[in-house]
């Protein structure tokens, strides 16, 4: 099999205040034609680092101290790379080596429509032909997927969605026909269904081109169901690699272990939920409302300027019991979040009814809402947007507490030390900024804040759709315990299903502002009965084989 692409002993350092620092050490694999090599590890293990070094796209202070990489389809000989200034590398970008960068939003200009940051490539590479490059712009946005290419041309990123921007970097990589894509999380921000169809349709082009495929995940799922090969990165070095059925099957490294293990894709079973708090003790609860949350028949409209009002939750019901998780399970757009805007009150229902503990809540205004407050918290999805950067944590745990005016300064200091410990952050974080915590402490910060006023209801809003699965896998021990604990009841909102089977009871599936089925999340996933539900599915990786 003709190799693509040899990397061997590559280190990589960066520079900080303290000297240089490395963040890739020795490491060494190839790729060959048609095959896909997955580089997995958590944030800061070094995989992206590695992709970006093959191409010359490290950045600021970014260096390649040493090793080399070694393309393919230069010649009739491979060709070191490694010590090429980046203009010559230049003539390597998109003809040889295709890139698909993480994020849609930062990689596309703007200001530009679509089709001409397409062309751009194409021109770049030596076609001058506007209108022979204005075909194979409208024929590669047709072959990513995207309808009607000649509207589409003529839009600029915003107008897009998040798939559809995906599919336009897609074309932009594939443009030129490379023996090479490297893939670096293309698809972390998207729904489980997005997902499904960009990797769907990378692995359509591979196997209808050869192209070779690097792909950088930290989602061993993902990476199982896609990669004949895989390279486990962790703090810059490779711990283990091999035909991934074999590395799936018999993992020889710890941390390979414990990523497996982390993976929601690929966990075993159910959440084995105790019985809800109401039963536990059925002396005291005799006669009491069983349920924490009670949703019926909620609406709410959006007013577009320049079209009819759009309805974006259409006849909500459902009902949580004390002390459970439910889940509120759907694709962008499908009104999960405005729904549990409307639960937490941050919105008002244009019509139905919400009861919090057998209190209807859905009308109250002014004190009684802020009373509220006491009640119920929300944890967004963006642990960085949702902190002040300019607090240290231990002002943005005791907020909370000082905007009720409960307790003297001092006593709200002491409860936020108390949440720190509670929440497993180490207390000299207390003095720290969100910008000094990595992604899965800002999230522990978040979830203290939401329970400095001892919340009887947390609703999270895709509270760990941003974090590594090791990482988020630490956040959902996290919220179990504490749930154990501190007798609190979940509503849980996400659009990852194999996230849903490990850590609530029950489930709504959402589809175009209404709930679809529902039912035990466990029944759910064993005899989904709507279509989108299969479909939802069908879209977790690592339900179909592992790669071979």
């Amino acid at each position: 099999m003709t190799r693509i692409l040899s990397v061997e002993d590559l280190r990589v350092s960066y520079a900080t205040r303290d000297g240089r620092r490395t963040a890739v050490d020795g490491v060494s694999f190839d790729v060959a034609a048609g095959e896909v090599v997955a580089l997995v590890g958590e944030s800061g293990s070094g995989k992206s680092t590695t992709a970006h070094a093959v191409i010359g796209l490290l950045p600021e202070g970014g260096r390649v101290d040493g090793g080399a990489v070694r393309l393919g389809g230069l010649g009739d000989a491979e060709v070191d790379v490694a010590g090429w200034s980046s203009r010559r590398l230049s003539t390597v970008r998109g003809a040889l080596v295709g890139l698909i960068p993480q994020d849609p939003v930062t990689s596309l200009d703007p200001v530009r429509p679509v089709g001409v940051q397409i062309a751009e490539v194409l021109r770049l590479h030596g076609v001058r032909d506007r209108s022979g490059a204005r075909a194979r712009v409208l024929e590669l946005l047709e072959r990513v997927g995207l309808d009607d290419p000649v509207r589409r041309a003529k839009q600029y990123p915003h107008e897009l969605s998040g798939g559809m921007r995906q599919r336009v970097l897609i074309a932009i990589a594939v443009a030129l026909a490379p023996r090479l894509i490297i893939a670096d999380e293309p698809t972390s921000a998207l729904d489980a269904t997005v997902q499904k169809r960009i990797l769907d349709l990378i692995d359509d082009l591979r196997a209808e081109h050869g192209t070779a495929v690097l792909l950088v995940t930290h989602d061993l799922g993902v990476a199982a169901e896609r990669a004949q090969r895989l390279v486990v990165l962790n703090h810059g070095r490779i711990v283990e690699q091999g035909p991934t059925a074999d590395v799936v099957a018999a993992p020889t490294d710890l941390y390979t272990r414990q990523l497996l293990a982390d993976a929601p894709a690929l966990a075993d079973g159910f959440r084995a939920a105790p019985a809800p708090l109401y039963l536990r003790d059925a002396a005291s609860a005799a006669g009491e409302n069983p349920y924490a949350i009670v949703a019926a028949g909620l609406v709410k409209q959006f007013r577009v300027p320049g079209r009819e009002s759009f309805r974006a939750v259409d006849d909500v019901s459902f009902r949580v019991r004390r002390g459970t998780t439910h889940a509120l399970v759907g694709e962008s757009g499908s009104g999960k979040t405005t729904t549990a805007r409307l639960i937490t009150r941050h919105l008002q229902p244009d019509a139905g009814r919400i009861a919090l503990a057998g209190e209807h809540v859905d009308a109250l205004r002014g004190a009684d809402l802020r009373r509220l407050r006491r009640r119920i918290q929300l944890v967004y999805q963006n642990p960085f947007s949702s902190l002040d950067p300019r607090q240290s944590i231990g002002a943005i745990i005791s907020e909370p507490l000082a905007n009720i005016g409960e307790g003297s300064r001092a006593e709200r200091r002491a409860r936020a030390a108390e949440l720190v410990d509670r929440v497993a952050l180490p207390a000299d974080v207390l003095s720290r900024t969100p910008r000094e915590l990595s992604g899965g402490q800002r999230q522990r910060v978040a979830i203290a804040r939401a329970l400095a006023i001892s919340p009887d209801i947390v609703v999270l809003d895709e509270a760990v759709s941003a974090l590594d699965v090791t990482v988020q896998a630490r956040i959902l021990e996290l919220l179990e315990s504490l749930q154990q604990e501190l007798g609190l009841t979940y509503l849980f909102i996400s659009h990852d299903l194999a996230v849903v089977r490990g850590i609530s009871r029950t489930v709504s599936v959402m589809h175009g502002g209404r709930i679809v089925e529902e039912g035990t999340t466990e029944d759910v996933f064993a005899h989904p009965q709507h279509d989108h539900t299969r479909e939802l599915l069908a879209a977790v990786p690592g339900r179909t084989e592992v790669a071979a």
